[in-house]
């Protein structure tokens, strides 16, 4: 059971994770907050293991963010939001793995559910790592759609390298998981014990599952960028875009799309889909 003691301790420890983001210029202020929620839920109800996992996909998500920035700096201008992640954006990415955490802690206390938080998670970091690496390819995307060649950056684009990037992407979720629940048991935890994992076998297992949901709901993000994600086009640049507002502050005017389906909505929704997903392998594998 949940003991006030480590919510305290996922409180003290995400809000010391989001200041040091916010020196970094990882987060916005709001996005403090965004990490302080999901950092406290995430530890407070799926423990150490589960914490340190969001953690990994922080540190390396904003590591990324930077690497290359130059190079970037114009590409960014179409996505909705920039490096320093908000409130919504922290949801977005990390709501999913709290929502899993909660049921987990409450209701349906399997080894899938931690399957599919591990599936949540990968889905956010092969996103970031598709997104982040993904632009820099040297030949340019295609659609997921139509196969049609696309600007770097265009929602629904993807390229061979983005797709090498979120492989990786998810799969280092999937060692992260197993490494740190493997330290878990050899301290004596006894959290993935209740939920039914017995062996090291069916912690390995995580690494197909994770680089399967991560490259599933990446797909889906792509997927849903190129289909009904909320596009707008900005008359002053002659661009399409993610923004609803231009970076000088002008409306820019709705293209296509769904107007309530933004990006984090379509984050969201894509981990959503790779803990699916995550969770259907790992239950097939150890079966």
């Amino acid at each position: 059971m949940q003991t006030l003691a480590q919510f305290g301790f996922g409180l003290a420890l995400s809000s010391l994770i989001g200041y040091a983001g916010y020196r970094k210029k990882a987060l916005a202020p709001s996005g403090v907050l965004g990490a302080m929620v999901v950092g406290t839920l995430i530890f407070g109800y799926g423990g150490w293991v589960w914490g340190l996992v969001l953690i990994t996909f922080f540190i390396l998500s904003s590591a990324l963010s930077y690497y290359k920035g130059a190079a970037k700096k114009e590409l960014s201008e179409k996505f909705e939001k920039g490096a320093r992640r908000d409130f919504s954006q922290a949801l977005a990415n990390g709501g999913a793995g709290a929502l899993i955490a909660v049921v987990f802690a409450y209701l349906i206390r399997d080894p899938f559910m931690v399957a599919a938080f591990t599936g949540a998670m990968a889905t956010v970091n092969a996103d970031t790592w598709a997104t982040e690496i993904g632009v820099l390819s040297k030949k340019p995307p295609r659609l997921i759609t139509t196969g049609k060649i696309v600007e770097p950056g265009t929602s629904g684009g993807i390229s061979l390298l983005g797709t090498l990037a979120t492989t990786v992407g998810g799969l280092i979720i999937g060692i992260a998981i197993a490494s740190f629940s493997l330290l878990d048991g050899a301290l004596g935890g006894a959290s993935y014990a209740q939920a039914g994992l017995a062996t090291p076998w069916e912690l390995l297992l995580f690494l197909p599952a994770a680089t399967f949901g991560g490259l599933l709901g990446s797909l889906c993000d792509s997927f849903l960028g190129a289909t009904v994600q909320a596009i707008y086009y900005s008359p002053k640049r002659k661009k399409e875009t993610e923004k609803k507002i231009d970076t000088d502050g002008s409306p820019n005017q709705h293209l296509r799309g769904w107007v309530w389906l933004n990006n984090d909505w379509v984050n969201f929704l894509s981990s959503v889909a790779g803990a699916a997903g995550a969770a259907v392998v790992w239950s097939l594998l150890v079966h």
